[in-house]
């Protein structure tokens, strides 16, 4: 999380990341690890979703999202097929639950808003992916005319980020702050 107290207030447009900035990245994957292990029960005709979800969130947090899929498929024991359907999952799946702002994000948009600047979203990593988690975002009202740009998909355009923004939104790139997690 983010220390708000050190962000500028004095910005024209404030620029987010998704993950871990505005909603814990945690909460998008263990609903995706839920709606896995209920598809692999589901298809393999075994009661094993419960041990699945809490096998898969131990990995996450001791080895990292990366071996997630590969140890939970040794561990349980399903067949390598599984994999599409778990990126599929990743990148499309409808969550049960909404993802909520940190509160002290929800403090931050407002403080924004009232001292009429923008709130645009900046984030990387896969363009579907990220704009699924935006999807599933509570976002209380804050997105009212939230753009949000795509860092890979700029980059791939040969296209800089910072001065393509600025220059959309007709300001200069020192009227602009990106917040992202360090």
């Amino acid at each position: 999380m983010i220390d708000i107290s050190k962000i500028p207030l004095d910005k024209k447009l404030y620029l987010f990341e998704v993950d871990d900035v505005l909603i814990p990245k945690k909460d998008y994957l263990l609903q995706i690890y839920y709606l896995f292990a209920q598809f692999v029960e589901f298809t393999e005709g075994k009661s094993m979703a419960t041990d699945m979800v809490s096998f898969m969130k131990d990995v996450y947090l001791e080895k990292g999202e990366d071996a997630v899929y590969e140890m939970t498929s040794e561990r349980f024991g399903f067949s390598n097929d599984y994999k599409e359907n778990f990126e599929r999952l990743m990148v499309n799946g409808h969550l049960p639950l909404k993802l909520y702002l940190f509160n002290e994000i929800k403090l931050l948009f407002a403080s924004i808003l009232e001292r009429g600047s923008s709130i645009a979203i900046l984030t990387k990593g896969n363009p579907a992916l990220q704009l699924n988690k935006v999807k599933h975002i509570d976002w209380q009202g804050f997105d009212k005319n939230v753009k949000i740009y795509f860092i890979d998909e700029l980059s791939f355009r040969n296209i800089e980020p910072f001065s393509y923004i600025a220059s959309e939104n007709q300001i200069t790139e020192s009227d602009l702050i990106f917040i992202q997690d360090n």
